[in-house]
């Protein structure tokens, strides 16, 4: 284990956020820097991979000094770096990936590439001290819907995933339509609060050879098609219905599907992460069914939901205790899988034994 008051300094840059964070043994946040990029993405009604990239090089060393002053410490203070290499878009990781190495280089720190689907499941650890695998882990966000079960830290079994449209980018494409704009999850969320859920029958999908397996395409499409036929008959969008429907129809197949696999394999705790953890009625809902059933359930609070550098530093951290090191050839990937680690740019510390956390 490393001495106590190691200080980890995370950098997350996988999208449109360019995020630092300075934390303590692993799980106590000293500091959470967020430059958020969406005023910049708003006017083209999604990310644009270049803008998000050129953003990230503007911006980087402000959000690393203001990360440090934040938390009070100097970089000859930082014990180790962590940093996203993967998944996300490859220009923007690249820049994260960069400064990572550079500061690590620099000061002779240990440096650790972090997958970030890894990280959203590790915002829980922050939530919660006393959190401990196993789990069951629901990670939904605009590029990823998972169900990850962890068995022990740095070992995960997918036991589901998205077949086609993401969770998240079901919401934003939905927002599109509906006239809402960019970024579409709390928008939809806000007009669902006003509108009725029964309003409108949307499918819930069932992928017939794979029961904990995802597919929003069909749902989006249901969605489109049922607001080009209102217009096309002169009638008014009722836009809260549709959003209250769509949402609804979206949450109960993540709960029933999360529900089904942690019974089905005998997972005494869900935890539900990713952009898409911050919707409220898939929160509420989750945790009141988990309640029901008597499994224990945990949600990060809004902060970690979104991309941040703290929960990033987290998995750095809990690598770093198995032992796990970057080389200087750590590259981005921007189709990384949860629990994948190119070797070539791996190794590990024998004086740390895998599982000493």
């Amino acid at each position: 284990m490393p001495p106590p008051g190691w200080l980890t300094l995370g950098i997350e840059t996988s999208c449109d956020e360019t995020a630092v964070s300075v934390v303590r043994d692993g799980r106590q946040v000293l500091s959470s820097i967020v430059a958020s990029q969406i005023p910049e993405h708003q006017k083209f009604g999604g990310v644009v991979p270049e803008v998000a990239s050129r953003q990230h090089v503007e911006t980087i060393t402000q959000v690393i000094d203001e990360a440090l002053r934040e938390a009070e410490v100097t970089l000859e203070q930082i014990h180790q770096v962590a940093v996203t290499y993967g998944p996300g878009l490859v220009g923007a990781l690249l820049v994260g990936v960069a400064a990572a190495k550079a500061l690590a280089y620099g000061r002779r720190l240990p440096l650790n590439g972090v997958n970030h689907i890894e990280g959203h499941l590790f915002a829980n650890f922050i939530q919660s001290p006393s959190l401990e695998p196993p789990l069951l882990a629901l990670i939904v966000s605009g590029g990823h819907t998972h169900l990850v079960h962890m068995k022990h830290y740095g070992v995960y079994e997918v036991l589901g995933k998205t077949r086609d449209d993401a969770a998240g980018e079901a919401f934003d494409k939905v927002a599109r339509v509906l006239g809402l704009g960019y970024p579409g999850g709390p928008l939809i969320d806000a007009a669902a609060r006003q509108g009725d859920p029964r309003a409108i029958d949307f499918p819930r999908a069932v992928v017939t050879d794979h029961p904990w397996d995802f597919s929003f395409s069909g749902l989006k499409s249901a969605v489109l098609n049922h607001v080009n036929t209102e217009r096309m008959k002169g009638r008014d969008v009722q836009v809260a219905d549709v959003a209250a429907s769509f949402q609804q129809a979206v949450v109960d197949v993540l709960v029933n599907k999360t529900l089904d696999c942690s019974v089905t394999n005998g997972i005494k705790q869900v935890v539900l992460s990713g952009g898409v953890a911050a919707n409220s009625l898939l929160r509420q809902t989750l945790a009141d069914r988990c309640r029901e059933q008597g499994i224990a359930f945990c949600a990060p609070e809004l902060a970690l939901c979104t991309d941040n550098g703290a929960m990033i530093a987290c998995v750095g951290y809990y690598d770093y205790c198995m032992g796990v090191r970057s080389r200087w050839n750590l590259n981005a990937v921007a189709g990384l899988s949860i629990g994948e680690r190119n070797e070539q740019w791996f190794f590990r510390d024998e004086l740390f034994p895998s599982g000493e956390c």
